[in-house]
């Protein structure tokens, strides 16, 4: 174990010695290639892929046509999207080797990506003219052609295209059946072909369950799914036609109920809600609930379920006569419906009060304990919903899915360390700890609730560790990515790979990078605002006594999985395989205190931040975050287009008003404005709050035209702070949010109780006391001793906790 330990680290410094000795290589002898080409992969080794290009561009200079720089420089230019210099490189390779398949290929995709469709074409068609003898049923020259036929579509060469997507259909050229059923039909309905219907009516009957299929079909008819359409008389006739038809498919049914409005859609949805509930559906609340958007049909949808709970009730006694027709479990999946529609609807209580029903009638059914704990979560009630989801994972111990579900609502209690442990079950035995393991797995659900537990908890420093390591899975994304430019040219995969290609340009739109990207920034901008939060106690100084005698157990048990490990490492050691002992490299930063004292914040805040600038360029937090990190890095003209985008999409936003007035203060408060932007900067400024309006006059008109909205009265009571507000009238502007007409939200709700500690007011527990009465349901506003019984209510299990997987029931 030691030998092997001491291996790894004279490695790493055979490692340091090797990149120092090519640097000194590269001085001594700038014109050697072979200096520059090693130079270059020990750059893209460390990811620094523009470096590495500099490298294979120098070396090139001197060896123009060594095939591997310049199959590592083309690969590297499509990693930056250097689509100019790729279409160059892959000319230079086709000149060298013109007859390698792949080259011909690799350029066609270039010009491809360089948007120079016409050029991309011709090469395809030079390549297929030197083609013979093709076997049949080859898939690599059946993907060619599917990629000239999409080249020609591209183009707007239609005909050509269908032409070319039957003749190679004909000869077997092309082995993808559906592939060529959905091109074909996609190209008919752009020639205007009157054999379009029926190439699409032929793949709705391949796969009735295909919701494009349906689309395809009507947008060739000139239909529309749109109830307010004029023409969704004839589109609802033609899915109850295909309804007929298909009997056994679902999709056209659930579509006519887009459509349908009136006592049709009541004839239309009752039979779709009672199959659903005969068949004992889970999911039917969930693929019904995007009709909801129409007040008339949730009440149709209520009606109906109601009806089949009476039905079903009579049923129940299985000597009846209706019983004979009736499943036993439909009772119980019409009650866990309703409860849904109840609780979607936000009336908690008449959900708890139909579960607690259900309950009683099978109190075995996971997913009744499951939607109790959603239930109670959306009311308030965070301890009882990990309890109730605790209920259900002990249902089924071997269920990964309960297992995770529960460990969830735990985090979402703040229930950190209670988390893990469950956690620990499913991940690895020899892993440092079971979020060490989840990390390596890259599971964004983890990381995203952990991450947030901790900033609910104001643990800032493990909160941006696990914030970060979200934004590392999707910098890995974007690694991985790598080998497939050459590797998909090489097996032929080139449609697949462009959309790989589309699909990486953005992947940080995903919602957990957005979520905690904005998350990460608003922690970097508040160590900025006050540097004591970094400077302050390590995260761990900063837990409760209960806390830390968990963090420790949790230590001592994983440096004993830590301990087995190694044991059954040195077991190995006489097995001679020479592969050396995988170590997991140590976190210098666990807790993430020395990420939560950088000397750059701002700077790593708005580096987070750039991707979304276009990839959620319609988020509203975007751009407030872009605007928080701008003004504060004294970037007035990009904070003023963020607010200016802000307004654009919602100018009544409450952020925005907030920072409308904190703009024109920080701007007017400079002692010498920038002197290029100052015009423009003044215009922008005179957009979002014009110079005749005083902010007290502006302040107050907003109160006026929301006077009703909880955080709009929340947003006005934090800019009367920033005019020096007396704090009383603060208060009561702030206490207004609790009058009969306000619409306030428990979200809202703990916002203005956290603005009234900061302010240091005196009625704190007043308004939460307040909330507390008004919220019945919820937990959230209690008092820290009655928090902290019921966290151990919810930590209180039905049977003991196993210690390890193999004890799961």
């Amino acid at each position: 174990m030691e030998v092997r330990r001491d291996i790894s680290v004279s490695s790493a410094n055979v490692y340091v010695e090797g990149v120092d000795l090519v640097r000194k290589g590269v001085q001594l002898d700038l014109s050697s290639h072979i200096c520059w080409h090693v130079y270059g992969l020990i750059h893209k080794g460390e990811k620094n892929y523009k470096e590495a290009l500099k490298c294979y561009t120098q070396a090139l200079r001197y060896d123009k046509e060594n095939l591997n720089i310049l199959r590592d420089a083309a690969q590297l230019q499509t990693q930056l999207r250097i689509y100019d210099g790729l279409v160059e490189t892959r000319h230079t390779l086709l000149k060298i080797r013109p007859a390698m398949r792949q080259h011909w290929m690799a350029l066609a995709v270039a010009y491809h990506l360089n948007g120079n469709l016409t050029e991309a074409k011709k090469v395809l068609e030079l390549y297929e003219a030197t083609l013979k003898n093709v076997p049949d049923y080859d898939v690599e020259h059946s993907e060619t052609m599917l990629y000239h036929v999409r080249l020609l579509e591209d183009l707007g060469e239609f005909t050509e295209a269908l032409a070319m997507l039957d003749v190679n259909a004909k000869s077997r050229a092309i082995v993808d059946r559906t592939s060529i059923m959905e091109i074909r039909a996609r190209l008919l309905s752009k020639l205007g072909s009157d054999e379009a219907e029926h190439a699409w009516r032929v793949l709705v009957e391949h796969n009735p369950e295909c919701y494009e299929y349906y689309q395809g079909y009507f947008s060739n008819l000139g239909l529309t799914l749109d109830a307010t359409n004029p023409t969704a008389p004839q589109a609802l006739a033609v899915l109850q036609e295909f309804s007929t038809q298909i009997p056994r498919a679902t999709a056209p049914r659930r579509l006519a109920l887009t459509i349908a409005s009136g006592e049709q859609f009541r004839d239309l949805v009752t039979p779709y809600i009672l199959s659903g509930l005969k068949k004992g559906v889970p999911s039917l609340f969930s693929d019904i609930k995007g009709l909801y958007q129409d007040p008339a049909k949730q009440q149709i949808i209520e009606e109906a379920a109601l009806d089949a709970q009476t039905q079903f009730s009579a049923a129940e006694p299985s000597s009846s006569a209706a019983a004979a027709e009736v499943e036993p479990t439909s009772y119980l999946w019409t009650l866990y419906f309703l409860a849904q529609h109840h609780s979607y609807l936000k009336r908690h209580t008449q959900a708890l009060e139909i579960l607690d029903k259900a309950l009683a009638h099978t109190p075995t059914l996971p997913e009744l304990h499951m939607f109790k704990g959603r239930v109670l979560k959306r009311a308030g009630d965070l301890f009882g919903g990990a309890r109730c989801l605790e209920d259900a994972r002990f249902l089924d111990g071997q269920d990964r899915f309960l297992n995770t579900k529960s460990a969830k609502y735990r985090l979402r209690a703040g229930m950190v360390e209670e988390a893990s442990t469950l956690l620990g079950l499913f991940t690895k035995k020899d892993a440092a700890t079971p979020g060490a393991d989840l990390e390596d797995m890259q599971s964004l659900l983890y990381l995203v609730e952990e991450a947030d537990a901790h900033n609910r908890n104001g643990h800032f420093g493990p909160a941006l560790k696990k914030y970060m390591a979200v934004n590392k899975v999707f910098d890995d994304f974007e690694d991985d990515q790598y080998d497939f430019h050459g590797y998909s040219i090489r097996k032929f995969t080139v449609n697949i790979y462009l959309n790989l290609l589309t699909w990486e340009d953005r992947v940080r739109s995903h919602p957990a990078y957005v979520k905690s990207a904005l998350a990460a920034s608003r922690i970097f901008v508040a160590v900025h605002d006050d540097p004591s939060i970094a400077t302050a106690a390590t995260a761990t100084a900063q837990l409760t006594d209960a806390q830390k005698k968990a963090k420790k157990k949790a230590k001592k048990a994983a440096q004993k999985i830590q301990e087995d490990a190694k044991k059954a490492a040195a077991a190995q050691t006489n097995n001679n395989d020479d592969k050396g002992l995988e170590l997991t490299p140590k976190d210098d930063d666990p807790d993430g205190t020395k990420l939560l004292q950088c000397t750059d914040p701002l700077e790593r805040a708005a580096n987070l931040l750039k991707p979304l600038a276009t990839l959620a360029d319609t988020n509203i937090e975007v751009w407030i975050a872009t605007y928080d990190v701008a003004v504060r890095r004294k970037k007035y003209l990009q904070a003023s287009k963020a607010l200016a985008r802000v307004a654009a999409i919602d100018a009544e936003h409450p952020e925005l008003h907030i920072r409308r007035v904190e703009f024109r203060q920080r701007v007017s408060g400079l002692a010498e404005p920038p002197q290029v932007v100052s015009p423009i900067l003044t215009e922008s400024i005179a957009k979002l709050l014009p110079d005749e309006v005083s902010v007290e006059t502006f302040n107050s008109q907003y109160l006026q035209r929301h006077s009703t909205s909880g955080p709009a009265i929340l947003a006005v009571a934090k800019v009367l702070v920033k005019l020096q507000t007396p704090r009383e009238q603060v208060e009561e502007t702030l206490f207004t949010a609790l009058e009969g007409t306000a619409s306030l939200d428990i979200k809202t709700a703990l916002a203005i109780v956290a603005f009234l500690h900061t302010i240091q007011s005196p009625r704190e527990v007043e308004f939460r006391t307040r909330c507390g009465e008004k919220f019945e349901l919820s937990t959230v506003f209690k008092s820290a001793e009655e928090l902290a019984e019921l966290r151990q209510l919810a930590l209180t299990a039905p049977h003991a906790l196993p210690d390890k997987a193999e004890d799961i029931p």
